[in-house]
């Protein structure tokens, strides 16, 4: 397993199957120009197996903290380390770009997810309630 950063639009394009609807091309130049985006691929045997994305989120009072946004593995590529070698190598960014913490919103029963991301380290910090509102503008 190779894990390295996306940055072109061809790499986020050649990932399509891994995410939830197709990408957009001027959505993927985007989101490579955007400050603070981060995508990470992971290929095995040269083909895209998993990625995680992460936003950096900075405040005036807080410094800069990591929003693991999004993960995704193939089906084919599941139990078999990828998810935890992407968040692993997600959050060493995170610390090489001098971010104080990371962090990522889990559905309570998204058992996977919970075990992937426990098994990087991460801990349960008590009760999160998530809201949020839909746009239908832009997709």
């Amino acid at each position: 397993m190779d894990i390295r950063p996306a940055t072109t639009t061809a790499e986020l394009l050649a990932a399509a199957h891994l995410y939830d609807a197709e990408p957009r091309p001027e959505w993927a130049a985007r989101f490579l120009a955007a400050g603070g985006h981060l995508m990470l691929i992971a290929y095995v045997d040269g083909a895209p197996a998993g990625f995680v994305s992460g936003i950096e989120m900075l405040h005036p009072d807080k410094g800069t903290e990591m929003c693991l946004h999004e993960l995704s593995v193939d089906e084919r590529h599941r139990r078999r380390g990828v998810g935890r070698a992407l968040t692993e190598g997600l959050l060493a960014e995170a610390r090489a770009r001098g971010c104080y913490d990371a962090w990522v919103g889990v559905d309570r029963g998204n058992e996977a997810a919970l075990a992937t991301y426990r098994s990087a380290g991460a801990a349960d910090d008590g009760v999160f309630a998530m809201l949020s509102w839909e746009f239908t503008t832009g997709r």
